[in-house]
């Protein structure tokens, strides 16, 4: 049997149904690109191909080519990645039976292909209209971002309103950019909590870029403008391997690699309880203009993000003295815990700047579960098989020690500067604890407790104590770190290690 082709005229017709020249308008007036056109921002030029262009939803009246949701692949600066848009001129972008549907494919065809897949979403959430069907459809896009999880980085650009639904797809993502005064994600919208709690919120106040990178923790990276946003992507890919077998890109150095940081001592304190910005020793002592932030404005007493040393990707954790004399609290746990799980995933080495005094103490921290969120930093640590080493700037207290330093949780190599403390507690807390009576007994109890200060020091705080018990491996000038990481990463680059056999672990959540 012989069936009637569609010839050219029709073809191309139906293909400039896929263009309303009305809703560009629209999207346009409102300050926001269209979906084509942060596509055509992402990627490469002429390098975006098209899938289920054609796809129709028939349950519900309206009908318009691709459902609201735009799908392909492509390249961005030459790296090939799957993608997703989001069409807000349809239905509000929302997410109908078909238009989900399109999504998990495009996911399937990228965890088989082991390459990243970035989401720009744009969507008021479930489709009314269509009922369960564009309820339950949702769950099948939050499956396949579960079975991505750790196979291929998963990247969700807010570029509008993300409600109900369409916020959970991303919280399940690897990263999350948002754009000011553009982006906007809540699971319920200001109307049904007034109506509810009676309180009065505007969109930008209940879920804008400010609030969800500063306060919720949810957005990593936050963009001036859309096109902004489309260049830290592209930075940020740059560190990233295309899945979890492959090592993350390397780069030809153009920093030296035997580059002395006589700056160090310039830019870190000998006395213990001055603060220093953390940030100024990461850019002396890794690759030139090589640190990337992720969530900056987000619990910032610590400091995440990725660098190179001599042009190999390392994942960066630092305590911040500037901010809460770099304390561990809630917050910072649960910031550097899920980094390091996602180093881990993606064979990206870890590289810890250690200055920290321990948990943050107080009943709000503790009635609110530092207990269980602190856990989380050990589990990630303990769990983690990539190389991991730690240097120890100046302070290593208590159970901070423990999750960023100690040898026993399966640290490659800890290295130290000259003055670095390493004990359970600092000086002065330790001497008022273990000689409180013979303090309050004595004549002169200032005298004294210097003296036991001074003794307490040498006995257990300085850093040869801890390298005499092999806790530290070296000890080293602050102006022969970048040298030494470099080289030390050189010698564990190849580590191999396997835990125990199981399904999964029950990471205290």
């Amino acid at each position: 049997m012989v069936y009637k082709m569609t010839n050219y005229k029709e073809f191309k017709a139906k293909k400039e149904l896929l263009v309303d020249k009305e809703g560009i308008k629209t999207q346009h007036q409102k300050g926001k690109l269209t979906a084509r056109e942060r596509l055509n921002l992402l990627l490469d030029e002429n390098s975006f191909v098209e899938l289920g262009a054609f796809a129709e939803n028939i349950a519900y009246e309206k009908r318009k080519l691709g459902d609201g949701v735009i799908t392909g692949y492509g390249t961005v600066l030459g790296k090939p990645i799957y993608v997703y848009a989001q069409d807000f001129t349809f239905a509000g972008g929302s997410m109908g039976e078909i238009h989900n549907k399109k999504i998990a494919e495009v996911y399937d065809l990228a965890m088989k292909n082991g390459r990243p897949i970035i989401g720009l979403l744009d969507s008021g959430g479930a489709r009314i209209q269509e009922g369960i069907n564009s309820l339950d459809g949702g769950g099948s896009i939050f499956l396949k971002n579960t079975q991505a999880s750790g196979v291929i980085p998963q990247i969700s650009i807010i570029v509008g309103p993300c409600a109900g639904i369409a916020v959970y797809s991303p919280s399940l993502t690897d990263f999350v950019f948002m754009v000011d005064k553009l982006s906007h994600m809540f699971i319920t919208g200001p109307e049904v909590i007034k109506s509810v709690t009676n309180e009065n919120v505007s969109f930008e106040d209940l879920g804008g870029s400010h609030v969800h990178a500063a306060k919720s923790g949810v957005a990593h990276f936050t963009a001036h403008n859309e096109k902004d946003c489309m260049l830290q992507i592209k930075r940020l890919l740059s560190y990233l391997p295309s899945n979890n077998l492959e090592s993350p890109p390397t780069q030809t150095p153009d920093d030296n690699p035997e580059r002395k940081n006589d700056a160090l001592d310039k830019i870190v304190p000998l006395d213990s309880k001055k603060s220093y910005d953390v940030i100024l020793v990461i850019k002396e002592v890794f690759d030139k203009n090589s640190f990337c932030e992720v969530q900056p404005l987000y619990a910032p007493n610590a400091v995440i993000g990725f660098g190179r040393l001599d042009g190999r990707v390392v994942g960066i954790v630092a305590n911040q003295p500037k901010i809460l004399a770099g304390c561990l609290d809630i917050n910072s746990s649960d910031k550097i815990a899920r980094f390091v799980r996602f180093c881990d995933a993606f064979n990206i080495p870890l590289i810890n700047l250690v200055d920290v005094t321990g948990y943050l103490p107080g009943t709000n921290q503790e009635h609110n579960g530092i207990i269980r969120h602190g856990a989380k930093i050990l589990y990630a640590y303990a769990e983690a098989t990539v190389p991991k080493i730690s240097l120890v700037m100046r302070k290593a207290y208590g159970g901070a020690y423990i999750a960023l330093v100690s040898k026993s949780m399966g640290y490659d190599k800890v290295i130290a500067w000259p003055y670095a403390q390493i004990a359970v507690m600092g000086d002065e807390q330790a001497v008022n604890l273990l000689y409180r009576k013979e303090l309050a007994a004595s004549k002169d109890p200032k005298k004294l407790k210097n003296e036991k200060i001074q003794e307490y020091g040498e006995k257990f705080l300085n850093p040869y104590v801890a390298a005499s018990q092999s806790k530290v491996d070296m000890i080293i000038e602050p102006k022969e770190t970048r040298s030494t990481l470099i080289k030390t990463l050189e010698m564990i680059s190849n580590k191999r290690e396997k835990g125990p056999a199981k399904k999964h672990g029950n990471m205290p959540l």
